[in-house]
């Protein structure tokens, strides 16, 4: 089963320096039918202005990542780590029993960012942070496990592996799932075909009970796929 959502459907949250798209609900954007998806609870497509971002502001008993489609991303946290999150780099937090962190754009052009929130396996974990550099050669040829568990870019406590991969115009890339686990595919730039639908940015589809889909690029385009338990 597939079910397509469209960037037109997310929710919306927009201020002088922020435009972001939920794929669930989040914030005052509520939909009872879009809590989460398995251990996917957040998918946020943010956009950042240069110079702004998000105060110091807490969290607990979640699985965060960034990562960078354009730009660059400053963070600060209660754990002492301060760093910059550059296109190629992704983050991991576990907020665990409770941790404070800020994020801002310090570069020059605006920050395209996405952000996922997974339920974590288990609670009262110590809150920790990651960060890795991608292979990006890799990710043109196939895809990238960037979060997951061991022998991921950056562990997660969660049933959930997040990859990523960048294709060009006409070339091809499959999903397989192993029995009982549902995906999650999002477009965050470019046109793919998908299962007889046309997926561009911020398009997603949910996908239970299928053990292997194919999707082709209608251009240029980079893809995040979920294998979620």
């Amino acid at each position: 089963m597939i079910t397509i959502l469209k960037a037109e459907e997310r929710g919306t949250s927009k201020t002088d320096w922020l435009e972001s798209r939920h794929s669930f609900s989040f914030g005052d954007f509520f939909d009872p039918e879009r809590m989460s998806f398995r251990a996917l609870r957040v998918l946020n497509d943010d956009r950042v202005a240069p110079g702004r971002g998000f105060p110091m502001h807490g969290h607990r008993e979640m699985e965060i990542i960034s990562y960078v489609v354009r730009g660059q991303m400053e963070h600060k946290d209660s754990l002492g780590n301060g760093s910059v999150i550059k296109r190629g780099d992704v983050q991991r937090m576990s907020a665990g029993t409770g941790i404070q962190h800020g994020e801002s754009n310090p570069g020059a052009e605006p920050l395209h960012l996405i952000q996922v929130w997974l339920i974590p396996n288990e609670k009262g974990l110590e809150p920790s942070y990651e960060q890795a550099e991608i292979d990006m050669a890799a990710m043109q040829s196939g895809w990238v496990a960037l979060a997951g568990p061991e022998g991921s870019y950056v562990k997660v406590h969660a049933d959930a592996v997040l990859a990523a991969t960048v294709l060009r115009t006409g070339e091809t890339r499959t999903l397989e799932f192993s029995p009982g686990r549902a995906g999650y595919l999002f477009v965050a730039r470019g046109a793919v075909r998908f299962h007889g639908n046309e997926l561009k940015n911020g398009d997603a589809a949910a996908i239970e009970d299928e053990p292997s889909l194919s999707f082709e690029g209608l251009q240029d385009s980079e893809v995040l796929a979920f294998d979620l338990g």
